[in-house]
């Protein structure tokens, strides 16, 4: 048997809290009856700043039910941020930690059990994958994919339609607590410890209340995250496209000289405008994706806590 803990991050989650705390419990006492883990697993709830009565209602929890912790973030750090915050929190708790959302659209049940025999079969990581979404709107199914085949052809080395559902060994836990970087991409960075991994299969289902807190702008910063921490693939479309554009002006230098020689030219306007727009959008881009990277770096020599804990209930 092991000592297992699972982590989830909380953002306004006060109207499914009670319900994933009950759902959770009732599946560890089935792990337990199972001898698949030890009594003393715990579920682990991170309040991100919440502004609802989320805080609250873990304490609540927690002092009803032990095996619930609870930790509360000084302020509101995003979700990536959060979970590493219960993972370096947790892994002091237990043999392997599993993330996954408070709102359990994962399929929990299934993939919770297959996760921890994955482990005990010796992987240190263990990705859901959904396989299936169907319970998410049209928007975010589309959105989703388009996610993840923007990082595959931008080099980022993560696992294809695997969010943020995983269990990581203690030992993956120590290694992943010593990347210090600022600009936090789980996803890519997880597969970069290298430790022997499984996948489970992901089907996802409604949400018992509440509404999603992720939302189609922070999908997109998640994304910009994942390209800009690892890949400089953007970087070399930039001198691509600098030389796509060297090649239309050569095309409208002939167009130039063609009109020149067949006197249908208008005086100074084809190679005056023409060039304002290609020099101007060719310099936008290129300022704009290096700032990208300067920004990137500005943040991560700062050195600033990824976040800074107010109170544990343990």
């Amino acid at each position: 048997m092991i000592k297992l803990a699972t982590v989830s991050p909380c953002y306004n989650e006060e109207e499914v809290l009670e319900q994933s705390a009950d759902h959770l419990t009732a599946l560890f006492e089935e792990l337990i009856r199972q001898e698949k883990i030890s009594d003393d697993s715990v579920i682990v709830f991170v309040n991100d700043g919440s502004r609802d009565r989320t805080w609250e209602i873990i304490t609540r929890l927690h002092s009803r039910n032990p095996r619930i912790r609870g930790i509360n973030l000084a302020n509101n750090v995003g979700h990536q941020n959060a979970i590493m915050a219960g993972m370096m929190t947790a892994k002091d708790w237990a043999d392997a930690v599993i993330t996954l959302d408070a709102d359990l659209q994962d399929d929990y049940r299934t993939c919770i059990p297959q996760m921890v025999d994955d482990f005990l079969s010796g992987n240190d990581i263990v990705y859901g994958v959904k396989v299936s979404r169907k319970a998410d709107p049209l928007l975010k199914r589309m959105s989703a994919q388009a996610f993840y085949r923007l990082q595959e052809k931008m080099g980022v080395n993560s696992i294809f339609n695997h969010a943020d559902f995983r269990l990581m060994s203690r030992r993956a836990l120590e290694m992943l607590a010593g990347y210090k970087e600022r600009n936090l991409y789980l996803r890519g960075l997880i597969p970069l410890l290298g430790l022997k991994s499984a996948t489970v299969d992901d089907h996802i289902s409604e949400r018992e209340a509440g509404r999603s807190k992720y939302t189609l702008h922070k999908m997109l910063g998640l994304a910009l995250d994942g390209i800009t921490s690892f890949s400089v693939k953007p970087i070399y479309y930039v001198i691509y496209l600098g030389f796509f554009f060297l090649l239309i002006s050569l095309g409208i230098g002939l167009y130039v000289i063609h009109a020149f020689i067949s006197h249908t030219e208008v005086a100074g306007w084809a190679s005056l405008i023409l060039s304002i727009w290609l020099v101007g959008a060719m310099l936008m881009i290129s300022i704009g994706t290096v700032g990208l990277y300067i920004a990137k770096i500005y943040e991560e020599v700062k050195h600033r806590p990824l976040y800074n804990i107010s109170q544990i209930l343990d």
